[in-house]
C-alpha cells in the first residue's frame, strides 16, 4: 500500500544500496563468520549461567541447553535462507523490511537494541567481576567505589563500574578501526577460549561421579523449561553473524555455514561442560557462585587450571561484547540508511570504512549503562527481544516463500513451513517462561518504539519519500 505502514523494500533495491557511497568492506570468509558466531556465543553462558541454570534444573541443565539450542537452530535455518538471499547489512531488520513491511521492520530493529546494546552492558558487568578477581590474584585492588554500579552490591557504597566502562570503550575503538582489525583480534581470542574450555573438559572429566546426576531432574520439567528460558541468553549472538552479510566475501555460501557451524559447535560445548560440572559438583553447591567453572576445578584441587579458566572467561566475554556491539552498529547502519533513524548513523569513515558515528554513539551508551546501571533484572529483556526477533524472521521465511517463490535462494530453509513454525512455537514457549513482569517491560519498550516511529521514522523514511515523489 502506497504510503502505508507495511510498505516494503524490494530485494533489488536492498542489494543496490550496498554498492553506493555508503558501502562496507567485504573481508569475511566462512571461517571468520564461524569464529564471529562462536565469539558471540561462548562467554557469559558457559562461564556464568551454567551455575545459575544448574540451580534451576539440576543435572537436567543439559536438556535445558538442548531445548534452547533447538529454538535457535530452527531460527538459524530461517536466518541462513535470508542471509544468503539478501546479503545486506542489518540482519533480521532488513529481512523483515523486505517481507513484512516498514513498521514491522522498525519494531524488530527497536527490539534488537535490547538484544545487542543491553547484552553488551550486561556482559561488561560480568567481565568486570572476572577481571577484578584476576587483579586481586596478582595483588591489585581497585577502590571499592569504582568496582560496581550504584546499588549493585547490598551494604556496599559503589558509584561506578570502571572496568566495565573501560572495556566497552576499548572494544568500541577496535570496531571503529575496521572489521579487518576486529576479526583478527576476535579470531585469536576465540581460539584461546575454545582451548580453555578443552582444558576444563580434560582436567575435570576424570572427577565425574554419576551419583551426582541423581536425581537428574530434581525440579521436574518445570525446572528444565525455566532454565531453558534463562540459558537461552547463552546462545544469543549467532544471529549477529547475519549482520555481517555486507562485509562477507561470498555471502550466499559463507553466511549459512557460519551461522549453523557456530551454533552446532557451541551447543556441543555447552552440553559437555554442563554435564561435567553437575557430575563433579552437586548442583546446590553452585548457589551464590558467579564463577562456577572455576569452582569445579577448585573443588578437584586443580587451582592452576582454575586460573586458566578465569583468563578464558575474560577473553570469552570480551569477544561476546565485540560481536554484540558490532551487530548493534550494523543494524542501526541499515536503519539509518533507510531514514528510520538519523542519517548521521550511516556515515562511513573514509579511511576505515566503518559507520564511525554510529559505532561511538552505541559504544559510549553501552559503556555508560555498564558503568552506572545494575542490569541483573534487565538481562531477561535481552532474551525476550531476541526471541521476538527469531519469531519474526521465521514468519518472514514463510511469507517470502509465498510472495516471491521464484526468488533465487542459495540456501533454502528445509521443511518450510514446518521448521519456521517449530521456531515460532519454541521461541514463544520460552517467552512465556520468562514471566509476566519481563513481558510487561518489553511491551513498554515497544510502546516507546512506536512513538519514535510515528513521530520521526515514518516522516523521514526514504522509501516513503520515494513513494511521495513518484
Amino acid at each position: 500500500m502506497k504510503g502505508g505502514l507495511f510498505r516494503k523494500k524490494g530485494i533489488d533495491s536492498l542489494i543496490a544500496a550496498t554498492k553506493g557511497e555508503k558501502s562496507l568492506r567485504r573481508d569475511l570468509g566462512s571461517f571468520d563468520l564461524t569464529m564471529l558466531g562462536i565469539g558471540a556465543i561462548i562467554g557469559t553462558g558457559i562461564f556464568v549461567l551454567t551455575g545459575t541454570g544448574a540451580l534451576t534444573a539440576g543435572p537436567g541443565l543439559v536438556l535445558s541447553f538442548v531445548i534452547a539450542a533447538f529454538a535457535c537452530l530452527f531460527a538459524a535455518l530461517a536466518y541462513a535462507e535470508f542471509a544468503s538471499t539478501v546479503p545486506v547489512s542489518g540482519s533480521v531488520y532488513t529481512y523483515t523490511y523486505a517481507t513484512l513491511g516498514e513498521l514491522m521492520a522498525f519494531i524488530i530493529g527497536w527490539d534488537l537494541i535490547l538484544e545487542y546494546s543491553l547484552a553488551v552492558s550486561t556482559v561488561s558487568a560480568g567481565w568486570s567481576g572476572y577481571f577484578q578477581s584476576f587483579l586481586n590474584g596478582i595483588g591489585i585492588q581497585l577502590p571499592v567505589e569504582l568496582t560496581a554500579a550504584p546499588g549493585a552490591i547490598k551494604g556496599t557504597v559503589t558509584y561506578f563500574n570502571l572496568p566495565a566502562f573501560l572495556i566497552v570503550i576499548l572494544i568500541t575503538f577496535l570496531l571503529y578501526l575496521g572489521i579487518r582489525e576486529s576479526k583478527r583480534v576476535n579470531n585469536i581470542m576465540v581460539v584461546i577460549k575454545i582451548l580453555v574450555v578443552f582444558v576444563f573438559i580434560a582436567a575435570a572429566v576424570m572427577y565425574v561421579k554419576p551419583a551426582n546426576w541423581q536425581p537428574f531432574m530434581p525440579f521436574g520439567f518445570t525446572g528444565v523449561f525455566n532454565a531453558a528460558a534463562l540459558v537461552f541468553f547463552a546462545f544469543i549472538g549467532f544471529d549477529a553473524v547475519a549482520s555481517a552479510a555486507e562485509e562477507t566475501k561470498n555471502p550466499s555460501r559463507n553466511l549459512p555455514r557460519g551461522i549453523v557451524y557456530s551454533l552446532l559447535v557451541c551447543t556441543v560445548l555447552y552440553v559437555v561442560v554442563s554435564a561435567i560440572m553437575t557430575g563433579v559438583v552437586p548442583f546446590m553447591q553452585f548457589k551464590g557462585i558467579d564463577h562456577p567453572v572455576s569452582l569445579v576445578l577448585q573443588v578437584t584441587g586443580q587451582n592452576w587450571a582454575a586460573g586458566i579458566i578465569d583468563v578464558g572467561a575474560i577473553l570469552g566475554m570480551t569477544t561476546v561484547m565485540l560481536v554484540m556491539l558490532y551487530g548493534q552498529t550494523r543494524v542501526m547502519f541499515a536503519m539509518s540508511r533507510d531514514g528510520l533513524v538519523p542519517r548521521a548513523l550511516s556515515k562511513v569513515h573514509p579511511k576505515h570504512k566503518t559507520p564511525y558515528i554510529n559505532t561511538w554513539f552505541f559504544g559510549i551508551l553501552s559503556a555508560l549503562m555498564g558503568g552506572f546501571v545494575p542490569l541483573d533484572e534487565l538481562a531477561k529483556l535481552v532474551n525476550i527481544g531476541t526471541l521476538s526477533a527469531f519469531i519474526l524472521i521465521s514468519i518472514a521465511v514463510i511469507v517470502m516463500r509465498k510472495t516471491q517463490p521464484d526468488l533465487p535462494r542459495a540456501f533454502r530453509c528445509p521443511a518450510v513451513p514446518l521448521v519456521p513454525i517449530l521456531a515460532v512455537l519454541f521461541c514463544g514457549f520460552l517467552i512465556l517462561n520468562l514471566g509476566g513482569e519481563t513481558i510487561m517491560r518489553f511491551l513498554i519498550w515497544l510502546v516507546i518504539g512506536l512513538a519514535v516511529y510515528f513521530l520521526y521514522s515514518r516522516k523521514h523514511s526514504k522509501l516513503g519519500q520515494t513513494e511521495n515523489d513518484s
